[in-house]
């Protein structure tokens, strides 16, 4: 082989690593995300914002839906990947039915939900809603388990739970006095509160076994975990690194505030008055020994799931 032609091959090789490099693109993961501007929702976007899951190879295409429930549905039908915050006793109800669908990871530990009445209301706590309406996102999501239970803890036995949508649509329930009682997650309503426009009569937490356990969760399929593992793995490092970073650099703070329309103060508020770092970090599922029992009475499960039923459906990556 002459010198000229191992010139030649040597160039054709470096040109051809030159360009399999150039066009390598990170893995695109869709997202579906419940509750856009949300504290503990808002993980992924501000990943993304803050390079994080980039520096993972990734590239996330967000959309954002009206509650678990419909996050849970687009995980299911492949329309996404990943979804954000799947409501816990939906999830398990829906297993049991047979639908392809794993948990990858803890969306939130307990809850920073509250309902709240308008400032005129005569309803002046939660006591005094036995008969209200009260509302709720969808079907299957977490605020609908959350009202069950204080329906029970209460004994508001004659109180009307409404499927609502998301905090905004509420809200103008509310105002407009079509539902007696909102709900809604921070930072959303958090200045109509400071204005006298609400007043909040319950929070989640006030419920303890909504206060003690986990709440919402991350989800995908069972074919997109079989055919894209590596990349939920790696999704799920960032997002592990993206948890740490929201409780540690201020920057989180600004692009939240940013997110979610409100002042930095404010966005200090939500996180420092109603989220904990441990609500957010994904891998401990906490209080499956209340949480079954619950669905069993809510009527999400017909039995509790145990044993190898239990470690399908449950598969978090460990961290790496």
């Amino acid at each position: 082989m002459s010198l000229r032609f191992r010139i030649a091959v040597a160039a054709g090789f470096g040109i051809l690593a030159v360009s399999t490099l150039a066009v390598r693109a990170d893995d695109t993961l869709k997202i579906a995300v419940g509750q856009r501007g949300s504290w503990d929702t808002s993980v992924s976007e501000l990943g993304q914002k803050a390079g994080i899951f980039k520096r993972h190879g990734l590239d996330l295409d967000l959309l954002f839906t009206q509650g678990a429930g419909e996050t849970q549905q687009a995980t299911i039908s492949g329309s996404v990947d990943i979804g954000i915050g799947g409501g816990v006793m939906g999830v398990l109800g829906a297993f049991e039915k047979g639908a392809p669908i794993r948990v990858i990871g803890t969306e939130i530990n307990s809850a920073g939900d509250y309902w709240y009445v308008a400032a005129m209301s005569p309803i002046k706590t939660i006591k005094d809603a036995n008969g209200a309406t009260m509302a709720y996102s969808t079907n299957g999501s977490s605020t609908h388990a959350i009202v069950l239970a204080i329906i029970k803890e209460y004994g508001l036995t004659a109180a009307k739970p409404v499927a609502t949508g998301g905090p905004p649509p509420t809200f103008t329930q509310v105002m407009s006095g079509q539902i007696d009682v909102g709900w809604a997650t921070p930072p959303f309503g958090i200045q109509a509160l400071e204005e006298g426009k609400i007043r909040i009569i319950a929070r989640g937490n006030d419920i303890p076994e909504i206060r003690n356990q986990t709440n919402r969760l991350l989800i995908t399929s069972a074919s997109v975990l079989e055919r894209r593992k590596l990349a939920i793995e790696r999704y799920m490092d960032a997002y592990r690194e993206t948890v740490a970073y929201m409780y540690a650099d201020p920057m989180a703070l600004k692009y939240y505030a940013e997110i979610a329309s409100v002042p930095e103060s404010l966005a200090k508020r939500v996180r420092d008055e109603f989220f904990t770092k441990e609500m957010l970090m994904p891998d401990k599922i906490i209080g499956m020994d209340m949480i079954m029992p619950a669905a069993v009475t809510l009527k999400y499960l017909a039995a509790p799931i145990a044993g190898d039923k239990l470690k399908t459906l449950f598969q978090i990556p460990p961290p790496r």
